[in-house]
């Protein structure tokens, strides 16, 4: 087994997860990546303990430490008035209680870190430049075409390539994603440029009406990572590098309380973002013969738990462990669905209702006990790295 060719498509998070997870159990991934070059655009995310349980054990307890932020207190606020409606203890007590911490990282700093570590174990492991376009079996060896006109051979083909994963159009045909009506704004603002006592505590939801604002430190507290959500049915543009306007997004934050509003107004003009959020329907299966889905490729979700990035890191580990734990692909892929599928799917769907929550602007939703967060759900105590495989 050690000796199979294993490819994947797209060096995202889940794909450099995946590839760094299958190295550490012996084998030799390599990554197809579409871009010319390595670099992943975006800004903070979320590193739950379920997701740290799995960087730890790739070897990156050190970089998160470095390039992370443990946040010792999290809230909810009221956007009207600004009222901590609700108090989340974070720092030593997520250790404490999971086995591992919750940090708040730049998505570029994790995605470059996972990325030298790859290749540092493999050199040649990592290959830009190369956009799926099919793939083809042939007395079952895997042949897989590429836009630039190459090919590679493959004993199996794991597809890590996102949303519009072209992996999945091949497994299962062309499925359009579904506009679900929320636009995503976001930016980064240096912490130098904010009143004290503007981000307080440290990590914060704000929810109101048909919106929510969400902010947090990243780069050891430097700079403040905020992601406002919104509704709408007129723009649905996709992508991480659409320019905003502060002004478009003070008009979407009108009436909501001052820190909100003074965060978006200290947002550089070049740094503020939006992208419109597409959705999916769970699928049943994600592999066909020796070809399989991870990340959000299999099961794009909204952002409302702070758990994308997780699923595909847990992604990434589940299947370095199934090919270790089997004698053959068929084993391998059975073991890494049985085990990810139904979690996966759920969270997909929890954070489908956990929208409507955040934006329902029902305030007994947000007291003590009421809060419903990736925390209340359960889903800190899975550890990938430990699970049945």
């Amino acid at each position: 087994m050690r000796q199979l060719k294993i490819a994947i498509a797209g060096a995202g998070i889940a794909g450099l997860t995946a590839a760094r997870a299958l190295q550490t159990f012996g084998f030799r991934p390599i990554v197809y990546e579409q871009a010319a070059s390595l670099g992943e655009v975006g800004a903070g995310l979320t590193v739950s303990p379920n997701a740290t349980h799995v960087l730890n054990a790739l070897g990156m307890e050190g970089v998160l430490e470095r390039l992370g932020m443990r946040p010792n207190r999290g809230g909810v606020k009221h956007w009207q008035t600004g009222e901590l409606m609700v108090e989340i203890s974070r720092g030593n007590e997520m250790l404490e209680k999971y086995g591992a911490a919750y940090y708040q990282i730049h998505r570029a700093d994790l995605h470059r870190e996972l990325a030298d570590l790859v290749v540092t174990t493999d050199p040649d492991a990592i290959r830009p430049g190369h956009a799926f376009r099919s793939v083809e079996e042939h007395n079952g060896a895997l042949t897989i075409h590429f836009e630039n006109g190459t090919t590679a051979s493959a004993d199996v083909l794991i597809g890590a390539d996102g949303v519009r994963s072209r992996v999945r159009a091949a497994l299962f045909g062309e499925q359009t994603p579904r506009f679900t009506g929320y636009v995503a704004y976001r930016g980064l603002v240096p912490m130098a440029n904010l009143p004290d006592g503007v981000v307080d505590p440290t990590s914060c939801l704000s929810t109101g009406p048909g919106r929510s604002f969400t902010r947090y430190l990243v780069r050891g507290g430097t700079l403040v990572n905020f992601v406002g959500l919104t509704e709408r049915d007129d723009w649905r543009e996709e992508g991480w590098s659409i320019r905003a306007t502060v002004e478009e997004m003070l008009r979407e934050y009108e009436g909501w309380y001052e820190d909100v509003r003074t965060i978006i107004r200290s947002a550089p003009p070049e740094g503020l973002f939006k992208w419109a959020l597409f959705d999916r329907e769970p699928l049943p299966n994600w592999t066909r013969g020796a070809v399989t889905l991870i990340g959000d490729a299999a099961h794009p979700m909204l952002p409302f738990l702070g758990q994308g990035a997780a699923m595909g890191i847990e992604d990434g580990m589940v299947i370095g462990r199934a090919f270790s734990a089997a004698d053959s692909i068929g084993e391998a892929l059975r073991r890494y669905q049985e085990a990810r599928l139904p979690r996966a799917n759920w969270v997909m769907l929890e954070s489908r209702k956990t929208a409507l929550n955040y934006h329902s602007g029902r305030e007994e939703n947000f007291r003590p006990g009421k809060h419903v967060s990736a925390e209340s759900l359960g889903l800190m105590s899975y550890n990938p790295a430990a699970v049945p495989v």
